[in-house]
Order: C-alpha cells, then structure tokens, then sequence
C-alpha cells in the first residue's frame, strides 16, 4: 500500500512536558498577519518581537518553534476565541494575538516528508520544510519536510532522528514518497546544532 500525500504539519512525538500545558509556550503574533495552522513552524520576527508563520527559509535566525493554538479577542464574535489555528484577521487594529508553541529543545515530531522519501542512511541528516498550504476547516497545518533540503548545514530548523515503520503497512510507513519520519529541532530558539 502507497503512502498517500496529505501532509499534516508537525505533530508532537515526544517531550519533556507535561499536562496541561504540554510544555507550550505564550507568544505574540502580530494584528492582522497570515494566517498560521496548527503544527506551522514559527519564526522569530526580531522587528517587532512577536512570531510569524515560517516561510521553509529560515536561515541564522532559525525557528521559535511550531504552532499550537491560539486566543485572541475577536472583533465579529465580540468574545474571547480560542482556536486551534489563526485565521489571520478578526482583530481590531493595533492588538496582538496570545499564541501558544512548542520549543523546548527535547521535543521530537512527527511529520511526512515531500515527494521523495527519505531513507535509513539519511537519519542523523539536518533538513528543512516546505509550508504547504493549510487546512482552514480543521486548522491543520500542511507542512512537510523535504528531501531536497538534507544538508549538514547547522542553520537547518530540522534533524531526523528516525524513519516510521511501525506498524508495518500502515499509513507513511512504506519506503519511498510521502513516508513519515520523526524529526528534532536542530536550529531553534532554544538550541542550535551542526549535523553528524
């Protein structure tokens, strides 16, 4: 059975938190910016301190880490409104966006990677993502690591720390295009490492 191509961001694998927060983290996102789904990497916008969906070109700047949810006051429900994603408006002019992400340098994911697979000699390799395009129904983000990207580069947001196999023929776990992999930060926030 064929791996299927629908990818679903960065799903967290592992960590070092615990309930209820799951070690997430509070952050601004600025009035009125694109909007970011749930599983996004994040970056650091150092202009105005707040954090913007990742573009996949991260450079020195790395990552802040991947997008949980957020809340914000909203100005067509006239209430507070907790969501799994930002829809990038519906906020009056000049406030902030609370959002919550996950950086804690221990964290591992679980993401599917682009139209050619990654292999078992590729584990250990640094890698970056395409953003893909998000999901506004579910909020769930498209995100996928690309083969294309492996590098050893140490401004890589990505290292992959093993393929998924198990259980054996089950969705992203067949050799080749759209597998699955379990990924680590590499250039993060929090921490920032060269490759093996």
């Amino acid at each position: 059975m064929a791996n299927t191509d629908a990818p679903f961001g960065f799903r967290q694998y592992s960590g070092t938190g615990s309930a209820p927060t799951y070690e997430q983290v509070a952050v601004q996102i600025v009035y009125n910016a694109s909007n970011i789904f749930n599983g996004d990497p994040v970056e650091p916008d150092g202009a105005t301190g707040t954090v913007v969906r990742g573009d996949g070109t991260t450079g020195a700047a790395g990552i802040a880490g991947i997008f949980v949810g957020c809340q914000y006051l909203s100005v067509s429900q006239k209430r507070t409104v907790w969501s799994n994603y930002w829809p990038g408006s519906d906020v009056a002019v000049g406030n902030y966006v609370t959002g919550y992400i996950i950086n804690d340098p221990n964290a591992k994911f679980l993401v599917q990677v682009g139209t050619t697979g990654l292999t078992q000699a590729e584990v250990g390799s640094n890698i970056g993502y395409d953003i893909g395009t998000g999901n506004t129904a579910t909020g769930i983000s498209g995100a996928f690591v690309t083969e294309a990207s492996l590098s050893t580069s140490n401004l890589l947001p990505f290292r992959v720390i093993s393929l998924v196999t198990q259980p054996p023929g089950s969705t992203g776990t067949q050799a080749g295009a759209y597998n699955w992999v379990i990924v680590a930060f590499n250039n993060v926030s929090t921490k920032s490492l060269t490759s093996v």
